[in-house]
């Protein structure tokens, strides 16, 4: 299908159960073709999002009590249906923010799998019994919704982020008011359709306000009849929401920055290393929050690994997120694409060498295409190797040895994910046991992880309990403990 010929969406805001229209919209374009239009989406003003608040705080009583089987259901149901249309929902996903289609899809499957996976943990929920330190007392904990939840979501995985938070707060009984990134509304509002289907959900337990940061992110977050935020984005926001929920005193969990290194030691087998910095620094564009910028090389091998990841990187295909053959799609706006251009610019005059890519790509449509990058010569006093480029740039620097390189990995103001290519098991072990990072990866690329543990980063990565897994239970539920004269 053509892109002229794909339908155009007029997105609505979903609060209390309807669908919203507003008085304002924004139009919203493909990254890798700037005449398709999307769609129309609503823009909430603060009435809209103080409705979709009352509403959450009116629902989440009766959908905290909801027997059990419902809440499994309702989000089986939804995962059956993401699963099922992975393919369709895939190709907006790509069209929108611009990853391959192939990344598309795996990104609305894997969704599907995160309802699946908390409607299992529906059923694992058992409270804890014990007999009191007081003869004939009994004491039991049990865990109970926190209340309304605001999910607050990136860009950069407009399904599956905003999902892995979603699953969780409506599997232990909480209401939800979802604001997604304004730069891609169709895949929020999709996620929302399939939800608002579900009929077992009472009206006002999840809803969805579209609108700026400034204007709806900033009344979300400083809200008191809220009771927890999970965000998702830059450290200079996750601090002013950190700042916002605790002048009211309500719970909060942030997955901020990172600037993830790799380090390939000067036993790694260079194909394995090639493929893991490869996938680690240029899949999704580079535009993910475990993604390995910083390569950090041991000085024996660093020539060979050079040349095989400048080989790979000429092999790699650009262009257009839905078309065949395609590696590589565009990033994900104007505003992006010239940032990257700057961080190029930036590296030159630091004094890094530009041995392949950081030009932007003319292609048959108008969109934000630019060749990967690769520097070497690159010191991590650098600004390109302190701060996150959310950019298909990556950056080598040359270590004298396995301690050095441990070093450099270390000394960052982020903690997220951090990876080595060795075939030792003991440097693979000290590795685990010294990485400052939430996420170690050993033989395997920094970005990929799994559902069903739990995600997060240390230092200014990260703020609150881990999300995902069993973890995801410390943040969306609250304990109340209770004590029974026999």
């Amino acid at each position: 299908m053509s892109d002229s010929a794909r339908p155009c969406i007029s997105g609505n805001l979903y609060i209390n159960g309807q669908w919203t229209g507003t008085e304002t919209s924004i139009t919203n374009v493909s990254p890798s073709d700037t005449a398709d239009v999307i769609g129309h989406f609503a823009q909430a003003s603060l009435e809209h999002v103080s409705d979709a608040i009352a509403a959450a705080n009116h629902a989440v009583g009766d959908w905290g009590r909801s027997p059990m089987e419902t809440r499994y259901s309702v989000l089986m149901a939804i995962g059956n249906e993401l699963i099922e249309r992975s393919r369709e929902l895939g190709e907006l996903l790509a069209r929108e923010e611009g990853k391959t289609h192939a990344e598309g899809i795996g990104e609305v499957y894997r969704s599907g799998q995160f309802f699946h996976y908390f409607a299992g943990e529906v059923h694992r929920q058992i409270d804890d019994r014990t007999d009191s330190v007081r003869p004939g007392i009994e004491v039991d904990t049990r865990r109970e919704p926190v209340g309304v939840v605001a999910v607050i979501s990136p860009w950069n995985f407009p399904m599956a982020t905003a999902v892995w938070k979603i699953a969780p707060a409506l599997a232990f009984g909480n209401s939800v008011v979802f604001k997604p990134a304004n730069l891609v509304p169709a895949s929020a509002w999709a996620l929302t359709e399939i939800i608002s289907r579900q009929s077992a959900l009472p009206a006002g337990t999840f809803n969805l306000v579209m609108g700026s940061g400034s204007t709806v992110g900033d009344a979300i977050i400083n809200s008191d009849k809220i009771h927890a935020v999970s965000f998702t984005g830059s450290l200079p926001v996750g601090r002013e929401v950190a700042k916002a929920t605790a002048a009211n005193l309500v719970k909060c969990q942030l997955e901020m920055g990172s600037k993830n290194a790799l380090i390939v030691a000067a036993d790694a087998d260079l194909d394995v290393a090639v493929n893991a910095a490869f996938v680690g620094a240029y899949s999704g564009t580079g535009q993910k929050c475990t993604a390995s910028s910083r390569l950090i090389v041991d000085e024996a091998i660093h020539d060979q690994f050079v040349d095989k990841l400048v080989a790979k990187l000429r092999s790699t295909t650009v262009g257009h997120a839905l078309a065949e053959g395609v590696d590589m799609g565009p990033v994900a706006s104007r505003q992006q694409l010239d940032e990257n251009l700057a961080w190029i610019e930036d590296g030159l005059s630091e004094g890094a060498n530009l041995v392949f890519g950081g030009k932007p790509i003319q292609k048959s449509t108008e969109g934000y295409f630019m060749e990967p990058a690769l520097f070497i010569d690159t010191t991590n006093d650098m600004r390109i190797n302190r701060a996150e480029l959310f950019a298909p740039i990556a950056c080598v620097m040359k270590a004298r040895d396995y301690e050095d390189a441990l070093a450099m990995l270390n000394d960052t103001e982020f903690g997220l994910t951090a990876g080595i290519i060795t075939q030792s098991l003991k440097t693979a072990s000290d590795f685990k046991q010294r990485a400052v990072a939430g996420c170690v990866m050993v033989n395997l690329p920094t970005a990929g992880t799994d559902y069903h543990v739990p995600f997060g980063g240390r230092k200014n990565s990260s703020f609150g309990p881990r999300e995902q897994g069993q973890y995801a239970r410390e943040f969306y539920t609250t304990v109340k403990t209770s004590y029974v004269q026999a």
